[in-house]
């Protein structure tokens, strides 16, 4: 059994003096709740894996699968100690509904401190002026970000154009299907889809233009889950004025490579900007709205984001998420992190270049930021095969529509990204060899298919796994060194040197 490494620091061999205090004061803590404490309260003093080792136990398979795989997937990242120390921090034990200064509890005069803080690393982090700007660091998540974004500047049912979830969209941007409203934005909100140009899968600004003078649109939202080139925020930002309608942007995928000036800047063109902080700023789980302050569009503007996060659309702040976000602000505001996202771009545009040269049909046939888009349906396959192959085998993907797929449900493609990965240090050299496990995985899955004599997913799967078939056995082959290669590799947030296969994980190689 291993721990986290951040309940490993007593392995130092020299010791602060912060570190003694903490310590001690750990021991001490437990001597007074066996002595003096009250039965009904020694829980409180007992580490998770006496009280929990149900929950411990996941928690450390979940620790040996990061370290014995490839994560892939574009919205994930590799968060770094200090972030995992702040956010497990006993600021979870308290209440701040409010602001800074105007809070609907008293003792927050910490709490306070810590939320300006964060909104100043926050500012300083995307290099921005606060008389210019200003930003809302409480909400929980990039969707619930979204959401209050909408509620300060729509009304219900005011209408919103955003990039349609096929064409590599989010959720949140208000897509619905002929059948059912999928989200709030657009069970809310009017909403209309503009799309990118079939023949070269890049957003077709004339079109959006065209379409938001049929439309009248009273918000353009810009951004996406899944499009690997930038933005030209400039031809929005003039659609926007022409139509009388606010611009946000959306960067949750791209938020660190915009901080690191690797990417085009929304905020000389948008009214509000958001995004999670959890993908490419290596982050906690959580969101930020920023908003502007001197614009034609700003009267109010402050008011109303703060009252949509709160009390509009949720309660009382994650306070240690939010130290957990001025952390990793903090490093994203240090030199280091600019080259971090350079290398995660390059990364980036290796895989797609390795995988161009197995002769692989790529989304825009490339990438500007972290992601790659792969197209799957000249091979026959579909996203939802493949991404169940590379789980068995220890390489972490999801499947992805591509544009030109009929529907979101049963996509043709999937979605890789190199934020995770570049984390544990790869560089371009070793995207190579990831490519290389890429490439066999889907000629794998072209095996498997055919072994299974149908193109459904559970027979696919049964060729997979049956013990003693030939499919089988290439997946164990396969498997074995996409492991030994993944376990190479430091895991931020874990100690490798200490590191044992916990109970409940099986492995034959």
């Amino acid at each position: 059994m291993f721990r986290l490494i951040t309940r490993r620091i007593h392995l130092s061999s020299t010791p602060s003096s912060s570190l003694r205090f903490k310590q001690g004061f750990a021991l001490s803590s437990r001597k007074m709740a066996t002595s003096n404490t009250p039965d009904f309260n020694k829980v409180l003093y007992a580490p998770l894996s006496e009280i929990d080792p149900q929950v411990q136990n996941i928690i450390d398979k979940e620790t040996w699968r990061q370290f014995s795989g490839l994560e892939l997937i574009a919205s994930e990242n590799l968060t770094s100690r200090a972030t995992l120390e702040a956010n497990g921090s006993i600021l979870t034990n308290k209440y701040s509904e409010g602001l800074p200064n105007a809070r609907y509890y008293g003792g927050n005069e910490h709490i306070d401190e810590l939320e300006i803080l964060c909104r100043k690393r926050a500012l300083e982090a995307f290099n921005l002026d606060p008389a210019k700007w200003g930003v809302n660091v409480q909400p929980y998540s990039g969707s619930t970000a979204n959401f209050a974004a909408l509620t300060a500047l729509l009304q219900p049912q005011d209408r919103l154009m955003g990039l349609g979830l096929p064409d590599g969209g989010h959720l949140t941007h208000g897509y619905y299907t002929a059948k059912k409203k999928m989200t709030a934005s657009s069970i809310y909100f009017q909403s209309f889809p503009y799309a990118v140009d079939p023949s070269t899968q890049l957003i077709d600004y004339a079109g959006l233009a065209r379409q938001a003078k049929i439309f009248k649109p009273r918000l353009i939202i810009c951004g996406a889950s899944a499009y690997p080139r930038d933005w030209d925020y400039a031809a929005l930002k003039k659609t926007a004025d022409t139509e009388g309608a606010y611009l946000m942007a959306d960067i949750a995928h791209t938020s660190g490579l915009v901080a690191a000036q690797t990417l085009n800047d929304p905020f000389e063109y948008c009214d509000i900007v958001t995004t999670t902080t959890h993908k490419t700023l290596r982050g906690p789980r959580a969101g930020l709205i920023f908003f502007k302050k001197d614009g034609p569009n700003s009267q109010d503007l402050e008011k109303r984001v703060n009252d949509a996060v709160f009390p509009a659309c949720q309660g009382g702040p994650h306070n240690n998420t939010i130290a957990a976000v001025a952390t990793a602000l903090l490093q994203v505001s240090q030199p280091s992190f600019k080259a971090y996202a350079k290398q995660v771009i390059a990364n980036a545009q290796t895989l797609a270049s390795a995988l161009h040269g197995h002769g692989y049909q790529l989304q825009t046939g490339g990438t500007d930021n972290h992601l790659v888009l792969w197209d799957l349906r000249p091979l026959g396959l579909t996203g939802s095969k493949v991404e169940k192959v590379c789980d068995l085998l220890g390489i972490t993907i999801n499947k992805n529509a591509v544009s030109g797929d009929a529907s979101a449900q049963t996509p043709g493609g999937i979605r890789l990204g190199t934020s995770a990965l570049t984390s544990r240090d790869m560089t371009e050299e070793d995207i190579k060899v990831v490519a290389g496990f890429l490439h066999r995985a889907v000629q794998l899955s072209l095996f498997l298919q055919k072994e299974a004599g149908s193109k459904l997913l559970k027979d696919f799967i049964r060729a997979a796994t049956t013990k003693g078939s030939a499919g089988a056995a290439q997946v164990h082959d396969l498997r074995k060194d996409v492991v030994e290669f993944a376990r190479r590799w430091p895991l931020p947030g874990a100690d490798i040197r200490t590191i044992q296969r916990p109970a409940g994980i099986e492995e034959d190689f």
